[in-house]
């Protein structure tokens, strides 16, 4: 694909985008968890509402692998966890429909809600404290940060309303001895909430049970007042991403 044409998967403004544009982008994130080696089979969610006022949202079929997703393969679901399509019938996973409409169902602004068990984000998650302030890249995530106890395979409905009360109004949920959560306005926006934070624990992962040289409390702060914009690198962001996904995987828009 020639990039210097107009592409409407490097939009980033929810609200002019089609449904196959979120196709397009969602499929690409796939791809992208995939690439760098987040996923985890078939057992983890990407999602993200369809624009219009039914609040039907996309996600994967299960039993694909995050490498195999294209545009046209995403399941359309309501709010309850049916397909909006007939071929889409029988092909959700109940686990992920539990975790992202609860989301979904009680922020508006949360339009993409991505759901991993990657390794690093697990380990963090099991361990005291969960993320330190042990890079940047962790302070930067501070200011977005809720967490949530583990309750067991997220089946029961009645979870959704403590995963959205522990959630409030943050983008980055550590789902503790599970893994992560995110939630951005739009696909490119969940996916680099996504990205630093897993990035950040692979960097504590990394950096063993100490000793550790910490910043004093002022950088600390400093850095996580300055880490509210980390949505808006989504815009910076995301067009080298997509094109990794049209280099790489070729196959996701389709």
């Amino acid at each position: 694909m020639d990039m210097k044409t107009s592409d409407p998967a490097l939009n980033t403004d929810f609200d002019s985008l089609t449904e196959w544009d979120v196709r397009v982008q969602l499929a690409a994130a796939y791809r992208l968890v995939a690439h760098f080696g987040w996923d985890d089979l078939i057992f983890t969610h990407l999602s993200c509402r369809v624009p219009g006022p039914e609040h039907h949202f996309l996600l994967n079929p299960y039993g694909y692998l995050f490498h195999e997703i294209t545009a046209s393969s995403l399941v359309k679901v309501d709010k309850d966890g049916n397909a909006v399509d007939k071929d889409g019938e029988g092909k959700i996973n109940p686990a992920g429909f539990t975790i992202h409409s609860a989301v979904h169902m009680a922020r508006d602004d949360a339009h993409a809600v991505m759901h991993l068990h990657e390794p690093n984000c697990m380990a963090v998650s099991a361990q005291e404290g969960g993320l330190k302030p042990l890079s940047q890249t962790a302070m930067l995530c501070q200011a977005h940060l809720a967490f949530h106890e583990y309750e067991g395979v997220a089946l029961n409905l009645d979870e959704r309303e403590r995963l959205i009360r522990d959630m409030g109004d943050k983008n980055i949920m550590m789902l503790w001895n599970h893994g992560v959560l995110t939630a951005g306005k739009t696909v490119p926006e969940a996916f680099i909430y996504l990205y630093f934070f897993t990035r950040a624990c692979e960097i504590q992962v990394r950096a063993g049970n100490g000793p550790h040289h910490l910043p004093d409390q002022q950088a600390i702060d400093t850095t996580r007042e300055q880490g509210q914009m980390l949505g808006g690198a989504a815009k910076l962001a995301w067009p080298g991403l997509l094109r990794i996904a049209d280099e790489q995987y070729p196959g996701f828009r389709e």
